[in-house]
């Protein structure tokens, strides 16, 4: 892998966001409401991953125990759980009662978890189990989205903005599940594997950005 290539992937959590938002901006005015928690989660993943990836690549410039980004890893991960869930809520894809059992579940796991069992900022590992949890909770989000379309015998078309979002949900938590299952695991048997191995998930986190930035593009076209 060249140099450049390595670092413009390494920087990709940064910029991708970027791609959506200038796609919002020109749009912005003839967005419909269900959006706004997309919105809202990718201007909030621009700032996190910024600190993120400053943080990683300046660290022996940053003081202790400031320059590790684990916890914004986590930080990220409860902002996009909780953006899509409401995201999920406002489409109305009839879980019902089992909506509030999803979210519940995802709330009561964390307060345990970092009450118990792990620390929120950990210097050396992020939350691979809220991590995992997270992405297994939104790929059930994901499929319940295309077994309600199933369901209610609607013809999904390419200028509906909440399929590409599912869409890219969907493919972006599917790769992603068994990386942050086993990730701080591979961080500690072999380390620069591990590192590559977050190549793959930078790589779907900019397909995830880019059908995002579709969704934003169709949006003014659709018919919802």
């Amino acid at each position: 892998m060249g140099s450049w290539f390595k670092e413009i992937l390494d920087w990709s959590e940064a910029w991708a966001p970027l791609i959506p938002l200038i796609v919002w901006f020109r749009n912005r005015k003839q967005q419909p409401a269900f959006i706004q928690p997309v919105v809202f989660y990718v201007w909030a993943a621009l700032v996190i991953d910024i600190a993120i990836d400053i943080t990683w690549k300046f660290n022996r410039w940053i003081p202790k125990p400031w320059n590790s980004n684990n916890w914004l890893y986590n930080l990220h991960s409860i902002v996009r759980f909780g953006s899509f869930s409401v995201f999920f809520m406002w489409l109305r894809t009839s879980l019902g009662f089992l909506r509030g059992v999803v979210i519940g579940s995802f709330v009561v796991f964390v307060v345990i978890n970092f009450t118990f069992n792990e620390n929120f900022f950990d210097y050396l590992n992020l939350s691979n189990r809220t991590l995992a949890m997270e992405a297994g909770l939104l790929l059930f989000d994901c499929l319940n989205y295309f077994f309600f379309k199933v369901r209610q015998d609607e013809v999904i078309e390419n200028d509906q903005p909440d399929f590409w979002i599912v869409t890219g949900l969907g493919i972006y938590v599917a790769i992603n599940f068994f990386i942050f299952l086993l990730y701080k695991e591979l961080s500690i048997y072999d380390y620069f594997f591990a590192l590559k191995v977050w190549y793959v998930h930078n790589v779907s986190f900019i397909v995830f950005n880019l059908l995002i930035a579709k969704a934003f593009y169709v949006s003014p076209r659709s018919r919802y």
